[in-house]
């Protein structure tokens, strides 16, 4: 009489009805995995645990270095994602899917479907892939996401591109930071403020406005405007912003190398056991 055969881990039978039946992952290894960013080295996290509709989906340092499902701490399985067969990447913890609201992500609840559909109350979730070749993690919608005027002129969502980035957080200026800049101003042009200067007023950086008195964010740069000084990512905040943007190639052919890496990421399969050791 033989024996039976060794029952399949859930997992392991997954990723073999993955191969069966040909379900996509579009992209991302099958089963549970952490999302890691190249600029900066934080982990997609749902931040404070939360499963409340709406929660900020951010960046934060890793919490559980291990990759090895039975040894992680159950607490850290807010940084776990996976993605289902409709291309929704879910969270571990919660079990509710990221949806994209005002460029940022939350977790979603599923929610009834209300008229006229969709708008930025009921509309399907969007769809991520991975792209293992340049490391971005693209995001496709099946609507216009800025949720336009019905009859309004609008371009088919299918015409953009949207990718997640990393946003950079500068530490605030201080005092000395603001005598440094006045000092040097005078020092450079000292009878500026006597006579007044021939030179026409130059268009301000994305650097000044953030440096003025307007009230404006690190996030709410568009990331095409960023200078080189808008890219420091020096504050000791241990939080960082994660977006989606819409990508051209314009757009592609203006970024900078650190532009670039805040657009690349790195998938961190979770094994279901200890690799073996010789």
């Amino acid at each position: 009489m033989t024996a039976d055969p060794t029952p399949l881990s859930p997992a392991t039978s997954v990723r073999s009805a993955d191969r069966d039946q040909g379900v996509s992952s579009f992209g991302f290894p099958p089963g549970y995995f952490v999302i890691k960013s190249v600029a900066n080295g934080r982990c997609l996290d749902v931040e404070r645990n939360s499963a409340m509709d709406g929660a900020d989906v951010i960046l934060w340092p890793e919490t559980d270095d291990s990759l090895v499902e039975g040894i992680r701490r159950d607490e850290s399985d807010n940084q776990v994602f996976f993605i289902d067969y409709t291309g929704a990447l879910c969270s571990k913890s919660a079990g509710h899917a990221i949806d994209i609201e005002d460029d940022r992500l939350v977790l979603r609840h599923r929610r009834p479907v209300i008229h006229p559909f969709p708008n930025d109350i009921s509309h399907p979730l969007p769809q991520f892939s991975y792209s293992p070749s340049n490391g971005q993690i693209g995001v496709s919608f099946a609507y216009e996401p800025t949720f336009p005027i019905p009859g309004a002129d609008s371009a088919p969502p299918g015409k953009k591109s949207y990718v997640l980035s990393s946003i950079p957080l500068r530490k605030p200026r201080s005092m000395l930071d603001d005598a440094g800049d006045f000092l040097t101003a005078n020092i450079t042009n000292p009878l500026s403020g006597l006579f007044g200067s021939a030179a026409s007023p130059s268009r301000a950086t994305a650097s000044e406005v953030l440096n003025s008195d307007i009230d404006i964010r690190d996030d709410e740069v568009v990331e095409d405007d960023r200078g080189e000084a808008d890219e420091a990512d020096d504050s000791l905040e241990q939080y960082r912003h994660v977006c989606a943007v819409a990508e051209s190639e314009e757009s592609r052919a203006r970024l900078t190398d650190k532009g670039r890496e805040r657009r690349q990421w790195r998938i961190l399969p979770i094994r279901s056991a200890k690799a073996r050791t010789r």
